[in-house]
């Protein structure tokens, strides 16, 4: 490891041992930011890559059905020739279809359909898992989506970013228009709708940071009062068409406030806003699966948005549709293919031991009752650990059929439907407590809330983050870091509102629920209002992830203390190079915005302040960048 010279690591360690690769590594044109997580990714995509076009040639054998439809989405979506022929075409009859639906009765005649097919709607329906019952399913109510990040966007504050960007989206959509039969009186007036509509749905939507609390989204609402407040939508009627005469009892309501207003969003002088809306949304949507000249001209705002400069090449969007819709299948692929099972047994053993430190931890913990304590470790005792990749694949991949005759467009459309039609199947089904929430050639890992269960696919378990050639105190600064990152989400601010089972249900006696809240919000100051890049970073939004950090921190250095042989300075010097990344301006902006993850650079800066081990390691001393005061030193886990 080259550590830059221009920099003490008392002062700050991201820049010490990264200093040297931030000056010589280079951000690819279709891509925001290299470094970390994102190099282990495109090496992952490019060996995937290989195999992919391997199999499209032949010249590798496929060894599932699954991969066999897999590769023929592969293959149609690299079709350019074709794909530059049909145009347009492929989106007409959709286009068309939207057009034709003049009034909110003719709306609510095509709602299912509508919902079925992916149509933009007012409102977003799905299945998930009931977090207050978490071997039930439920019906889960959103609001639409907004054109920008965040409604941050929307405030006065912002008018001047606000209106280049709705500018820039603007100019795209004009490109788009260009290209359909609308007049241009027509296309003038969809603009000016599609701006009147989403201005209309930022005054009720959720933030960002209110997104953050997952465990606020899961609001019963008795089918009754849903209905009434999302006239003039016949709810009831869409449901009757998916399920018949068996309705559920209740919907969880994920945006109280955007439904409450439902009726301003939604009624006879506003439906035109929103046809004309949804109209410019499939448009632009489509546009990925469209002629090269249509996809470039579609990807406008986002490459704004994040500081892309060109699309990524046609085979590599061809093996990421692909992966899109057959994750699975090829997670499992990745990881009987190349992860070993010297690492997933090494791996396995440390989580075994993270988690027992962390019942340590806990029973050693200052600001906790007895009674507490015992129910945190029985739901540490109770965590399920997914390491590498599943067993088998979901039922609903066989399902996913891909045809020859099809266009991209209507290959993507068809799958898209199959998919949702499955899910809405589920609702009365028991929970698959066994599935997987993240495929084996991901690389990054998870905490399930509603399955207290913890999962590292085979992908990320790679240098920096883990090699059987590293120390293990590197590896401890590594991957057992992320380890206890995982394990701590199940007592963040969130996790914390969730019992052993998945389901939100309050554990705590309310002077130890007291005591926790001081310390998240002890924790959102750390954070709160640190300058990064022009913009500020919005403690809130951060803190879950925050708390995630330094529990795994805290319980990895614990483990440190306790082996013979130890090397704080490795363990740091890993803890700083797995947060590597080189971002562009644009994307760091968006970010900010709207990610749950402080900037990479805080990451790593931040966390090591509050251990002591962080000052033994490199006598850090009050009058270094990278000293806190003991009294402003946090630690919750």
């Amino acid at each position: 490891m080259s550590q830059s010279k221009k920099v003490r690591v008392q002062d700050d360690l991201y820049q010490y041992v990264n200093g040297n690769w931030m000056a010589k590594a280079v951000i690819p044109d279709d891509k925001p930011r290299v470094g970390g997580f994102s190099d282990l990714d495109t090496n992952v995509e490019k060996l995937l890559m290989k195999d992919f076009r391997a199999m499209n040639a032949g010249s590798k054998p496929i060894p599932s059905s699954y991969l066999e439809e897999a590769v023929k989405l592969y293959r149609k979506a690299r079709n350019i020739k074709r794909r530059n022929q049909e145009g347009l075409n492929p989106v007409k009859k959709d286009l068309a279809f939207l057009r034709s639906l003049t009034n909110l009765q003719q709306f609510n005649r095509q709602l299912e359909k509508l919902l079925m097919e992916g149509f933009p709607l007012p409102f977003s329906l799905g299945v998930t898992e009931n977090m207050h019952r978490p071997t039930e399913y439920c019906l889960f109510l959103t609001g639409a989506s907004i054109l920008l990040p965040d409604t941050t966007y929307y405030q006065p504050e912002q008018k001047e970013s606000h209106d280049s960007l709705l500018s820039l989206y603007g100019n795209m959509v004009k490109q788009l228009f260009a290209y359909t039969d609308l007049s241009a009186e027509e296309q003038e007036q969809y603009l000016k709708d599609t701006f009147a509509f989403d201005e209309l749905l930022a005054k009720y939507v959720k933030s960002q940071v209110e997104w953050s609390e997952y465990v606020k989204c899961f609001n019963p609402m008795t089918l009754n009062a849903v209905c009434r407040q999302i006239a003039p939508v016949k709810f009831r009627r869409l449901l009757t068409k998916i399920y018949g005469e068996k309705l559920p009892e209740s919907v969880m309501v994920a945006e109280p406030r955007y439904f409450k207003n439902f009726k301003a969003i939604l009624n006879e002088t506003t439906y035109p806003l929103y046809q004309h809306w949804a109209y410019v949304r499939t448009l632009v949507d489509s546009t990925a699966c469209l002629s090269e000249q249509l996809r470039d001209i579609g990807s406008l705002f986002s490459k704004a948005l994040s500081g892309v400069q060109k699309n990524a090449p046609i085979e590599k969007q061809a093996y990421r549709l692909a992966s899109s819709f057959f994750s699975e299948p090829i997670g499992l692929y990745y990881g009987k293919t190349y992860f070993g099972e010297e690492a997933k047994k090494d791996i396995t053993a440390i989580v075994h031991e993270i988690i027992k430190t962390y019942e340590k931890r806990i029973q050693a913990n200052s600001f906790l009752a007895e009674e507490t304590k015992q129910k945190a470790i029985v739901k540490l005792e109770k965590m399920t650990i997914r390491m590498g990749y599943p067993d088998r694949v979901e039922e609903k991949y066989g399902l996913l059929h891909v045809s020859s005759r099809d266009s991209l467009y209507q290959s993507v459309s068809k799958l898209s439907q199959i998919l949702t039609r499955y899910d809405f199947s589920k609702l009365y089904e028991p929970v698959d407590r066994q599935r997987w929430p993240m495929p084996g050639h991901m690389v990054n890992a998870c905490y399930d809330p509603s399955s207290n269960s913890i999962t590292f696919p085979a992908a990320i378990l790679q240098a920096p983050f883990y090699s059987v050639h590293q120390s293990r105190s590197e590896n401890l600064g590594g991957i057992g870091a992320v380890i206890g990152h995982e394990i701590s989400h199940a007592f963040d601010n969130n996790g914390a509102q969730c019992d052993e089972t998945g389901a939100i249900h309050n554990w705590w006696t309310k002077k130890d629920y007291q005591a926790f809240r001081k310390k998240t919000r002890q924790m959102i100051e750390e954070f709160d209002g640190i300058e990064y890049h022009g913009g500020k970073v919005n403690g809130e939004l951060v803190v879950s992830e925050n708390i995630a950090d330094n529990g795994g921190m805290a319980v990895t250095l614990q483990i440190m203390d306790e082996m013979p042989e130890k090397d704080y300075v490795a363990y740091f010097l890993n803890w700083g190079k797995i947060w590597r990344n080189k971002s562009r301006e644009e994307f760091i902006r968006l970010l900010l915005s709207i990610d749950v993850h402080s900037p990479a650079e805080l990451r790593a800066n931040i966390q090591p302040r509050n251990f002591s081990q962080w000052y033994e390691a490199f006598g850090v001393k009050e009058t270094d960048r990278m000293y806190l005061a003991p009294k402003k030193r946090i630690i919750i886990w």
